[in-house]
């Protein structure tokens, strides 16, 4: 089966180009948004028709939806090549090949991708609609609202809005805009997705007790908004690139039992840890752990996985998880 190495070059390969989608799609989001619309809404107290406004839809995430697809499809093959082919009895030559449209690999991916992009759209609903309502409760200047929430155009892209944000992440951008605004500034320095080129000038405004220019505020905001959003498309692009290649790893040794080449009984998995501090504690334990196939590894918090990024495991388990499971297939069972 393809080795340790091989495996991690494939995630390599994979996770930034689906970071890249991910990030074309909220552009594709953002520039379906129509500001001047929105900005009417809200002079109008009508938050439902500002968030109509936005045009939050699901096929403008296709391109992440695609690159998803393809990572499928490229660990299932990877995974199919690494089985040598055989001879059968009547001596013909059976070579494994990964069948995406396998109904079973079909199945899977749509089911999967689907409720992926569901989730991501239901989130940015909900981040969009609180924005707004916080932005009309607060007085704001409907334009200006609609402005931070798409971004402001910077050499034809929109950059800095709240737009592919987490809703979770959106309340960090808030309570970051009050520190700055506040009389004691300095506590944001504490927020890891801030610009830390401006910590001198936070500094600088807290020892003088003074305010920080609110142009220069609008700046802070804007990069951290930039960061927040590159954060966010590393973290789903490194869970997801996970997920896609090992879903797709069972699903191609599950065709090549089907087809013959090998039994169930002669895999077995194991699993591999990235070997630095950032592995997280529940891992640490199964690194190099071999189970037989079917058996899911356990998590030092009593988690079951059959594989790295299983989606039936819990949130905590597989976001960002950069862990990897190789196969190891006895092709000499029963003839030793």
């Amino acid at each position: 089966m393809a080795g340790e190495n091989s495996w991690q070059s494939l995630i390599d390969h994979w996770e930034p180009r689906l970071q890249t989608a991910f990030l074309e799609a909220i552009f594709n989001q953002r520039n379906a948004a129509h500001v001047d619309q929105i900005a009417a809404r809200l002079e109008a107290g009508d938050v439902d028709g500002a968030l109509r406004a936005v045009g939050i839809d699901p096929a403008n995430f296709r391109p992440f939806d695609k690159a998803f697809e393809a990572a499928y499809e490229s660990g299932g093959t990877t995974t199919a090549r690494a089985i040598p082919a055989l001879v059968d009895a009547q001596g013909f030559r059976v070579v494994v090949q990964f069948a995406i449209r396998n109904p079973q690999a079909e199945q899977w991916l749509r089911s999967y991708s689907s409720t992926l992009i569901k989730e991501i759209v239901d989130d940015q609903r909900t981040m969009v609609r609180n924005f707004l309502t916080d932005g009309l409760s607060k007085g704001l200047n409907p334009r200006t609202t609609a402005l931070d929430l798409v971004g402001r155009l910077v050499n034809g892209r929109r950059e800095g809005g709240v737009i592919g944000l987490t809703a979770s992440q959106e309340r960090w951008l808030s309570n970051y805009a009050d520190e700055l605004a506040s009389d004691t500034p300095e506590a944001s320095l504490v927020r890891n997705l801030r610009d830390k080129r401006f910590d001198k000038t936070i500094l600088k405004a807290t020892k003088n007790g003074e305010k920080i220019p609110a142009d220069l505020q609008a700046k802070m905001l804007r990069n951290y908004r930039n960061n927040a959003l590159r954060y966010r498309a590393e973290t789903i692009a490194r869970s997801e690139t996970i997920t896609a290649l090992h879903a797709a790893q069972e699903e191609g040794v599950n065709q090549a039992i089907k087809s013959g080449a090998i039994t169930q009984s002669q895999v077995k998995y194991v699993w591999h840890t990235a070997h630095d501090k950032r592995v997280r504690d529940t891992h640490r334990s199964m690194d190099n752990q071999v189970h037989p196939m079917g058996v899911p590894f356990v998590t030092g918090s009593g988690a079951h996985l059959l594989y790295p990024g299983d989606p039936s495991a819990p949130a905590a388990e597989v976001i960002n998880c950069r862990c990897r499971r190789q196969p190891q297939i006895d092709y000499l069972q029963g003839i030793k």
